[in-house]
């Protein structure tokens, strides 16, 4: 269980830092607090960070533990905290006087804190209320099982979870309604498909509940939408010589980050048809990385680190793009969910 005292072990840290290569005075852009390892080790290193989160524990954290944080109190601030989503990056800088900045670093998905507290539940390990908000408003995971159709469901699950079973999974779901919490929905996913949870063993295969939580997760949250408007965010936000770092935790976000480099640091003319030509010439972005993943000493230990990936680029003086590659989140081709 993380813990103030204990909080999770940022994956692929010496990484992240080596390509957002902090220097004293640079101005860098935390798009996801959460426990602060990289804003901490950012700060040590001598850089301004403006710390993002739309988490209100993870703000409340850093605010409630000066001790821990005595750069909120410096003359200037060399930390400024935005609850707020990092999709809101530009308004938040802006509110604060910022036009640009040398650095911006993202950490998508869910935080450690998050799955380990049972009451905002994220994960079925220990039962808790069927929640999984990160903002801790709006439509909760319970709302959308309990009142969404059985089409929408499907939907859902094949797009963001991959469940090539998912029809079979959104019916199991409306008949185990009301559904109130992590439990209620587990027991729903695995008897859909068969699964005994109490099989144990190197052979025993993965908790198919794993990829409806995530999916259902990715909803409710709109993480993917986030990212997206996140990544559109920083090639503005960036100086030239700026850098961007990004570490994904599954295949549709790395996929996301991945399009988005490749597009962006594009010189064959082709990133949009919306653009002119001679637009998209000089690309925002270059020296983009390949995907970085952690070492076998890293994996020991912090085995959640097993499914990180690291991208990473650095801004060009070309001016950003007015209008984004990215086609908006579809819906998926049902006829491959069962």
């Amino acid at each position: 269980m993380s813990s103030p005292d204990q909080p999770h072990i940022p994956v692929l840290l010496e990484e992240v830092v080596a390509a957002l290569n902090p220097r004293g005075g640079d101005l860098i852009v935390d798009c996801t607090l959460g426990a602060g390892g990289y804003t901490r080790r950012l700060l040590d290193e001598g850089a301004t960070v403006h710390a993002f989160d739309r988490d209100p524990d993870a703000i409340a954290a850093v605010q409630n533990n000066p001790g821990k944080w005595p750069e909120l109190a410096s003359d200037p601030p060399r930390l400024v905290l935005h609850p707020r989503r990092f999709s809101e990056m530009l308004a938040g800088l802006g509110d604060a006087g910022i036009d640009k900045v040398n650095g911006v670093v993202m950490d998508i998905g869910v935080s450690s804190m998050q799955l380990d507290q049972a009451e905002r539940g994220f994960a079925f390990g220990a039962d808790g209320p069927l929640d999984m908000r990160m903002s801790q408003d709006g439509m909760s995971a319970a709302d959308f099982c309990n009142d969404a159709d059985e089409a929408e469901i499907a939907d859902v699950l094949f797009l963001y979870g991959e469940e090539r079973q998912s029809r079979k999974v959104a019916r199991a779901i409306v008949a185990a309604r009301p559904l109130a919490t992590t439990a209620d929905l587990a027991r729903a996913v695995r008897k859909a498909l068969g699964y005994n949870p109490a099989y144990k063993g190197s052979n025993a295969p993965k908790d198919p509940a794993i990829r409806t939580f995530q999916a259902i997760r990715i909803h409710v949250n709109g993480e993917l939408d986030e990212l997206d408007a996140a990544l559109a965010a920083a090639e503005t936000a960036l100086a030239p010589g700026g850098r961007l770092a990004v570490v994904t935790f599954h295949s549709l976000e790395d996929r996301k980050v991945k399009r988005f480099l490749r597009d962006a640091s594009s010189t064959g003319g082709a990133t949009s048809r919306y653009l002119p030509q001679a637009a998209q010439a000089s690309p925002p972005f270059g020296q983009v990385s390949k995907g970085i993943r952690p070492g076998d000493g890293e994996l020991a230990a912090n085995p959640r680190s097993r499914s990180a990936t690291l991208r990473s680029a650095v801004r060009t003086e070309s001016p950003p793009r007015t209008t984004s590659p990215h086609e908006p989140v579809g819906r998926p081709n049902r006829r491959s969910a069962a």
